[in-house]
């Protein structure tokens, strides 16, 4: 018997991914939730082709408020929560309808495609992540950037076999956008709380962070994009600080 499981996904103009996404997860869930914050694409009308579907809009009340909503929408307790861009592998989907019962929290490697290219180092695989867990005891924190799950320490963490395919960034440019998104909201996160940015964090940790990621993470074996991956990531940890110091400035 296959155990009971929602998916559970967030949207916004996701009419290039959630198809792909979507797709993945037939036959593992027999509920799907997604809720979106009033798309202006088709992200809507392919959403609602699919029979499954509780497709819910709301404003946008920040990544956990809105993912934390979403999963209190889900049918089933235990929730497999994704994100547009990602898709459920074969081998990953295989692991799941194996499962004879849940319990504890379930993670899994990420495999992240970027600009065409899977990236198997740069400190990007494997990304373990936690995606399957009962909605009733666990849940999203953080109220700026990079939420988390907040999992009791009591919770056994299951791993099972197969990747969860991001398909991330189209273009270098995509990935510079979400960079300058994040700086602001992480800059505003450490003004906030009273972080101050010394020569250490605005000019080493930017070339130790490159260093890091392309020589000791293997980034240089990604190839051309495992140098620009790597270097983005060096301009992201320089350009948060250098956002940082702004924001004092204008104080």
């Amino acid at each position: 018997m296959q155990v009971q499981l929602s998916v559970v996904i967030i949207t916004f103009n996701e009419e290039k991914n959630i198809k792909r996404c979507l797709d993945s997860v037939v036959g593992i869930a027999d509920d799907i939730v997604v809720v979106d914050s009033f798309s202006t694409d088709n992200t809507k009308q392919i959403c609602e082709s699919y029979p499954q579907m509780n497709f819910i809009q709301t404003e946008w009340k920040g990544y956990s408020a809105t993912k934390n909503y979403a999963n209190q929408q889900a049918k089933h307790i235990y929730i497999l929560s994704l994100d547009a861009d990602e898709v459920v592998s074969s081998k990953l989907k295989e692991s799941v309808q194996q499962l004879s019962a849940l319990e504890g929290v379930y993670e899994f490697n990420r495999l992240t495609n970027y600009c065409g290219k899977w990236i198997k180092h740069c400190g990007w695989y494997p990304d373990k992540k936690v995606r399957i867990f009962p909605k009733d005891k666990v849940s999203w924190k953080g109220d700026y950037v990079h939420e988390t799950l907040n999992i009791p320490k009591t919770m056994s963490t299951n791993f099972l076999k197969g990747d969860l395919m991001h398909y991330s960034f189209y273009t270098v440019e995509e990935h510079l956008q979400q960079i300058e998104k994040y700086a602001t909201l992480k800059a505003q996160q450490m003004f906030d709380k009273g972080k101050r940015p010394n020569f250490i964090d605005v000019f080493v940790s930017p070339m130790f962070k490159f260093l890091k990621t392309f020589l000791f993470k293997l980034g240089v074996l990604d190839g051309r994009y495992g140098y620009i991956i790597c270097k983005n990531s060096a301009y992201a940890q320089r350009l948060k600080y250098e956002k940082l110091k702004a924001l004092y400035l204008k104080k």
